[in-house]
């Protein structure tokens, strides 16, 4: 399991970063749906997978 993130620091600290201007109004917006992606994010994550799987060089749909 992860730490958890601070998602109003870490979207304020990301905007900063890259110059992002972020209107006050949609800030927790913005960080709730940070939340939700990273939630998502953890999932894909901890799905396991057996060592002898190898990544594709090209992705073919």
């Amino acid at each position: 399991m992860t730490d958890h993130i601070d998602s109003a620091k870490c979207v304020d600290h990301i905007a900063a970063l890259i110059g992002l201007p972020l209107d006050p109004e949609h800030r927790l917006g913005v960080a709730t749906n940070f939340e939700r992606i990273q939630a998502i994010a953890q999932l894909v994550m901890e799905f396991p997978l057996p060592d002898t799987i190898k990544a594709a060089p090209v992705f073919e749909p």
